[in-house]
């Protein structure tokens, strides 16, 4: 394999360490009403910190990590912030400064919001705690976004961590293409309206016209590119055209004015991955984006963006350049003998020139550096370890709350879970299964393929259907798997059922009416469903691996003097006898030790896996990210 030509840059600071101690992490309060037009409007006390304290004598000094002090024991002059709205949208379009109740002083500010740098104390109506940080532009770039598009995790992601942390006070916009199919999915995008003028972007040989079209909602700029080619039936991976994105945050005046030039790229998968290129090949070159910073989030590394080589014209980037996606296969790869291999690589041109990069949990962090995780960009990752964390997905804790869903027949709640067993009947009524509440319902949710180790599921269930449990399985995928769960399910009629196909609200009731959620991943970046399912106080069975390994506390019963610790099973190496003794252990607690159970149910169910907590862990590496000088050829 050849790297290509250009290297990652020597790091300044090498920050590893950060993300596995929680505790270290620095606190702060939302202040998402600054972005909200329909808020009354309170007001702020609010202090200017300078980038040099020594500037700053009996006032703030704004220290690296954006924390402030009081010099020469004098407390800073307060005032409070108004804002200016435009009449007609309502949206924040500037600020004015005013003294605080009792002065009559008023000081005009062409200050933007969320300044970078800038401390904001929420003080809604003369109340609330004064908590400080600092605010950055950011600028997602992804192929989808929950609830616009969505083929899954990726669009739970980028529909859920934006708004997160638009409420922790920073600007956000999210890019992502318009997808119109002709149909009735169409109407996600009724609440957009275009915007601007349209951008000419030479790319794909020829120039593109390219439109765009916004909706603010939660806090967050919801920013849709608009071109022929996302005009089409199908999925959104038809098609990739990431780098139009580039241009939003300049053309754009959103809420009155741009985003500028200064902000951070967040581009995930390979789908944006052209965005650090450019930013390094198209922009600094010519001082635009000298001061903005580009990071990776890489959710699958199966899935890297390979083309021919000869496709490198149609990326829009100078030809000197092509060192940065260059790809060469392997000689046990080509395709035939006359095969030279030469390719060009999209994700990794964005490994290459990224300020930071981010995967979905930190067991993946460290599994693509290896030769069995890293689908052969192991050594380029490994060369980047000093810019590489991992931070564990959120939960949309609105929309996976047992307390609140609306899909499922009877809510609950950690303190009574009478409604669970409830659920568990209504699920086992709607699948035709014999009503036994006391049965062990073991259930899987996820695609039918070889990552989701659907082989060791179907090798592993006759044994299992000598056991007396139910078994549901929801998913779509491979044809000999879908074929395979009709069989099973016309073979054992009082004990399996296969739906084949997705439906979010079945998965909803799936997750509260099961005991137990088997997921035998191959590999798991992060995985959302063991999360749900502890949420629901369902006890997920995995393979420890990746997210899996990072989330499921494995069953102890003997810690705490007796009281037991751990929030359900993991096994590893991947077999079908440690799946099946993994199970038969699980099936075992549930019928023999109904309080250890509970213990295993509710522990999951206490879990902080918010976005509101991955949130804090992404500002951190916003900071870093900063810190070091942005990438250069």
């Amino acid at each position: 394999m050849v790297m290509g030509t250009l290297r990652a840059p020597p790091p300044l600071h090498p920050c590893t360490s950060f993300l596995n101690s929680p505790e270290t992490t620095p606190k702060s309060c939302p202040a998402s009403f600054l972005r909200q037009r329909k808020t009354k409007i309170g007001y702020l006390a609010l202090r200017r910190s300078l980038a040099d304290g020594n500037k700053n004598k009996g006032g703030v000094r704004s220290s690296q990590d954006g924390s402030s002090t009081i010099q020469g024991g004098k407390k800073a002059e307060g005032f409070l912030l108004g804002a200016e709205r435009d009449a007609v949208s309502g949206s924040v379009v500037g600020f004015h400064l005013i003294s605080p109740p009792g002065d009559s002083d008023v000081i005009d500010s062409k200050d933007k919001l969320a300044t970078d740098r800038e401390e904001v104390a929420e003080v809604i109506g003369g109340e609330g705690k004064v908590l400080t940080r600092v605010t950055h532009s950011i600028v997602f770039v992804t192929a989808e976004a929950a609830p616009y598009s969505k083929t899954g995790g990726l669009g739970d992601v980028c529909g859920s961590l934006p708004i997160a942390l638009a409420a922790r006070g920073h600007r956000v916009m999210v890019v992502s293409p318009r997808y119109l199919h002709g149909g009735p999915s169409d109407k996600k995008f009724a609440g957009a309206s275009e915007v601007g003028s349209p951008t000419k972007i030479y790319c794909f040989g020829g120039e593109q016209e390219v439109g765009f079209f916004h909706e603010f909602r939660a806090g967050v700029d919801w920013v849709f590119v608009d071109h022929p080619s996302y005009h089409r039936p199908g999925n959104p991976y038809g098609d990739k055209f990431g780098a139009f994105a580039c241009e939003a945050p300049l053309v754009l005046p959103l809420g009155g004015f741009t985003y500028g030039e200064k902000c951070l790229f967040i581009v995930n998968d390979w789908h944006a991955g052209l965005v650090p290129v450019l930013l390094a090949a198209k922009y600094r070159p010519y001082g635009v984006y000298k001061d903005s910073r580009s990071i990776l989030v890489i959710h699958n590394l199966a899935h890297q963006g390979v083309e021919p080589a000869v496709t490198y014209n149609n990326l829009g980037l100078p030809l000197e350049w092509y060192g940065a996606v260059e790809w060469v296969f392997p000689t046990w790869a080509r395709t035939h003998a006359l095969d030279t291999g030469k390719a060009v690589n999209v994700l990794k041109g964005a490994i290459v020139t990224a300020d930071r990069i981010l995967t979905v949990s930190q067991g993946y962090a460290w599994e693509i550096t290896t030769a069995e995780g890293g689908n052969g960009l192991d050594e380029l990752l490994s060369s980047r370890k000093s810019v590489l964390n991992g931070i564990t997905n959120g939960v949309d804790a609105t929309e996976w709350n047992p307390s609140l869903d609306e899909h499922i027949p009877s809510n609950y709640t950690i303190h009574d879970l009478s409604g669970k067993v409830e659920c568990k009947i209504a699920l086992q009524k709607e699948l035709g299964l014999p009503i036994r509440p006391d049965c062990p319902l073991i259930g899987f949710i996820g695609r039918l393929d070889y990552q989701k180790g659907i082989d060791i599921i179907l090798s592993a269930t006759p044994e299992l259907m000598e056991e007396d449990v139910q078994f549901v399985m929801l998913g779509s995928g491979e044809r000999q798997y879908e074929d395979w769960m009709r069989v099973t399910e016309a073979h054992y009629r009082d004990k399996y059922r296969g739906w084949v196909g997705f439906d979010v609200p079945i998965s909803h009731r799936i997750t509260a009416g099961c005991d137990i959620l088997l997921m035998p991943s191959r590999f798991e970046p992060c995985g959302l469903n063991q999360l749900y399912a502890m949420r629901y106080g369902t006890v997920p069975v995995v393979h420890g691996t990746g997210g899996l390994r990072d989330t499921v506390e494995n069953f102890n019963p003997y810690a705490q003097e007796g009281l037991g610790e751990g929030t359900g099973w993991t096994f590893s190496p991947l077999s079908r006898e440690n799946l099946l003794a993994a199970l038969k252990i699980a099936i075992q607690t549930y019928r023999e030790h109904k309080s250890s159970w509970e213990g295993i149910m509710k522990r999951g169910m206490e879990k902080d896996c918010t976005w509101d907590k991955a949130a804090i862990k992404y500002e951190q590496v916003f900071e870093w990210a900063f810190i070091d000088p942005p990438y250069v050829i």
